[in-house]
């Protein structure tokens, strides 16, 4: 039930329910009037109001009237609610209502106004307000429209007849309970004989049994809705349906020949492709994949197919090697069956076809074959030349039996160390082998057959040299030992270590010792720690470099080969004057660390002292532009002023005049100062051995701190200079007096002479020409 039903049942209630009032009114009226004798019940007159929808011309739908109106006019009705003025309106004298604009349904059905009825003499309301309500009444202005659009769906090829495919709704707009303007009825225009609708449902069935899908496999059906049942004057719509077929297992793999032939040469590798075959079938998707297997009539393996997912093509592969001269035709049957079997619609049988393959191997004439891939020899380094290392050997496998030539690849490095017996392939030693120097030799042989394709072929031949000891044992590193002075009688002064070339290099034993000598050693001893390792130990105590700077200490180190090895090494022990800490400022320290190869720690502190030196340097510039510039400014502010002495400008006055000079000490002039490489290398070396072991209390430090004092106070080439603006400046405040003359008891200004200075920056000179 739609609303406007509901909205009817409601309407004719409340006209029901006003006209039970109405009677309920009348009997108390009449009632009243028993008591009162002339008391009448009156009310509104009115019927069910209706209007017409897309009616544009302006009419009379209805009269609303009072019972109290006798036709005099005494009585005015007045219209409100919704639409009242604009859609409706009502003659205030009669209470006829006109509509005055076209109305539709679909947009309002009905309007629910308000009518009251006043006596025009008193003003006074005759009845009470009352509510009515005007119908809109549908006419057929809508046509049906489909819903839920498109449509498509799919059924399984085979199907019967009146299998549901899919239903079509449609909907009208138009009144369903006024008329038939709403009532639909569906039928095809497009799709018989294979299909069919219902009329008044829309549901679309199969009208002939078991379709082809290989046939045919998509089916446009055209649906035509129309409204009023069909009839004369209602509006219809189409819609078009898509209807596919979907593909069942009804058809089996068919081969289209019964024999397949390939051709594969004999030397084709494992893996090899040797053709494509593929059963015909109809179906599509799951339906149609099938599984290939190859039946070998002589039981041979020689091949195997598989099937492409994609194609489902049978691959027929190579997989064993081929060989012209033991088998030159394989005769092979080929089954493919369907990998999905539906017995509904074919036998078990019908889902499976066989046909033959037939393969035909070509021959090639093939390069030699050696027996072993690679060869592994092992020789002693010792071994003479002419040392028989090992034999190779290929053969012509083809029918020909060729005969072979051997030879060494020339673009092996090591390939002068050996030589080659060209006919019988035996490899001999042609030079002297050092495993030190190449443990593995590795050499490329070649075998060719003397024939006019000239075919060889290639195998590695890997040679270890097997070690013998012939290699002394060495010190593991350069050793720079150094004694301090204060060094007491079997203190340890160097821990050395050894090493030797040959193998094992993890299991070599070493043993130290003294050279044989019917003296003594005196100064230093060797203990031998039997771990490969080694202490030199001082003997007596009190070395000092004004006896002997250096000592000479030869060491023995023999090694555990076989035979034994050994070798004397001399270790230089430097005598030095350590520090408390027991380091060495130079010396055997110095040198050591000189002689290491530079390791990051070294580069990182030489790059840390370049960049102090550096920035050093560009604070000294500034400090010394900066005093520059101080001084010029002071002097020519010294100069401006009244209160500068005039002691000072009597003394220069005259000598203004005379424009004369005398030199108190002549001003030097700036001369780049650059480092010289013995300079630097020696900054170089403190740096790097004493930046991290000494501190301000150390007597080498302060020495170089004197050092330093005395280079600055000798250098005549940096401030403060011999000019007057210096004494000027210091004043008489100075704790070491003024230098200057004006103060002298003796100073007579009347005495003749050249007593008096030319002070040339009152006269606009240069700051470096002042002078005495």
């Amino acid at each position: 039930m739609d609303n406007c039903s509901v909205l009817h049942m409601f309407l004719t209630l409340s006209i029901m329910t006003g006209q039970l009032e109405g009677n309920l009114h009348e009997i108390q009226s009449s009632q009243t009037s028993h008591s009162s004798h002339l008391r009448v019940r009156r009310g509104w007159i009115w019927s069910q109001i209706f209007v017409e929808e897309e009616d544009p011309t302006p009419r009379k739908i209805g009269q609303l009237k009072s019972d109290y109106d006798t036709g005099d006019f005494t009585i005015k009705y007045i219209l409100s609610g919704e639409g009242a003025g604009e859609i409706f309106i009502i003659d205030e004298y009669t209470g006829d209502i006109h509509t005055v604009q076209c109305l539709d349904r679909e947009q309002k059905p009905f309007y629910i106004l308000q009518a009251q009825a006043i006596n025009r003499r008193s003003k006074q309301p005759v009845e009470p307000e009352s509510e009515f309500i005007i119908k809109v009444q549908d006419i057929n202005d809508n046509a049906p429209e489909f819903i839920n659009e498109p449509y498509i769906s799919s059924i399984p090829e085979m199907c019967p007849t009146g299998t549901s495919v899919i239903q079509v709704t449609a909907t009208d707009s138009d009144d369903p309970t006024f008329g038939n303007n709403a009532k639909l009825i569906y039928s095809i225009l497009q799709g018989e004989p294979y299909f069919s609708v219902e009329p008044k449902t829309g549901i679309i069935v199969t009208s002939l049994p078991n379709m082809d899908r290989e046939s045919r496999d998509l089916y446009l059906v055209v649906v035509q809705v129309k409204d009023m049942l069909g009839l004369t004057g209602g509006y219809s719509t189409t819609t078009t349906v898509t209807i596919s077929l979907t593909d069942v297992n009804d058809n089996g793999p068919t081969f289209q020949h019964n024999l397949y032939t390939f051709a594969i040469s004999e030397s084709a590798p494992v893996g090899t492709t040797v053709g494509r075959i593929m059963a015909d079938d109809g179906d599509v998707g799951v339906n149609a994949k099938m599984i290939y297997s190859l039946e070998d009539l002589e039981g041979s393996s020689t091949f195997t197919i598989q099937t492409d997912a994609d194609t489902q093509e049978g691959i027929v592969t190579l997989a064993q090697p081929l060989d012209y001269e033991s088998k030159r035709r394989f005769v092979i049957v080929v089954e493919a069956i369907n990998e999905n079997i539906d017995t509904r619609f074919l036998s078990a049988y019908e889902f499976r076809d066989r046909t033959t393959l037939k393969i035909t191997v070509t021959n090639v004439d093939e390069p030699p074959i050696f027996t072993e891939t690679p060869y592994r020899w092992k020789v002693l380094e010792n071994a003479p030349v002419g040392t028989t290392v090992g034999s190779v050997y290929a053969r012509d496998t083809d029918t020909t039996n060729n005969p072979i030539r051997y030879s060494i690849s020339q673009y092996t490095d090591t390939s002068h160390m050996f030589r080659i017996d060209f006919r019988n392939g035996t490899l001999y030693v042609a030079e002297s082998l050092d495993r030190e120097t190449v443990a593995w030799h590795n050499l490329t042989i070649n075998a060719r057959e003397i024939s006019d394709g000239q075919l060889f072929s290639s195998v590695s031949v890997i040679i270890m040299v097997l070690d013998i000891n012939d290699n002394m044992p060495t010190l593991s590193q350069h050793y720079q030992p150094y004694v301090c002075e204060d060094t007491k009688a079997g203190e340890l002064i160097e821990l050395i270590s050894a090493t030797d070339a040959d193998d094992p290099v993890d299991s070599h034993h070493f043993y130290f010792s003294m050279v044989p000598d019917k003296h003594i050693n005196p100064n230093f001893t060797i203990r031998d720690n039997q771990d490969n390792t080694a202490g030199i130990l001082a003997r007596r105590s009190s070395f000092t470099r004004h006896e002997r700077r250096q000592y000479y200490l030869p060491v023995v180190i023999r090694d555990s080969g076989s035979p034994v090895l050994s070798g004397t090494i001399t270790l230089t022990i430097s005598v030095c004057a350590c520090q408390p800490s027991g380091h060495c400022p130079s010396g055997g320290v110095e040198a050591q660390a000189l002689a290491l190869d530079i390791s990051m720690q070294t580069v990182l502190g030489l790059s840390l002292c370049f960049i102090t030196l550096a920035v050093l340097s560009t604070i000294m510039l500034a400090v010394r532009k900066y005093r520059t510039l101080r001084l010029k400014k002071l002097l020519t502010h010294k100069l401006e002023t009244e209160e500068f002495s005039e002691k000072a400008m009597s003394f220069a006055i005259p000598e203004i005049e005379s424009n004369k000079t005398v030199s108190l000490r002549p001003h030097p002039r700036r001369r780049e100062h650059r480092l010289c490489r013995e300079e630097v290398a020696a900054s170089i070396r403190m740096s790097l051995c004493h930046s991290n072991l000494i501190g301000p209390e150390d007597e080498v430090f302060q020495q170089f701190i004197m050092e330093r004092l005395t280079d600055a106070d000798e250098d005549l080439y940096v401030p403060p200079f011999d000019w007057l603006h210096t004494y000027a400046f210091e004043g008489t405040g100075s704790a070491t007096g003024s230098l200057s003359s004006l103060d002298s008891v003796t100073f007579d200004p009347c005495d003749e002479g050249p007593h008096f200075l030319r002070l040339t920056p009152w006269q606009s000179g240069a700051e470096d020409e002042t002078s005495f």
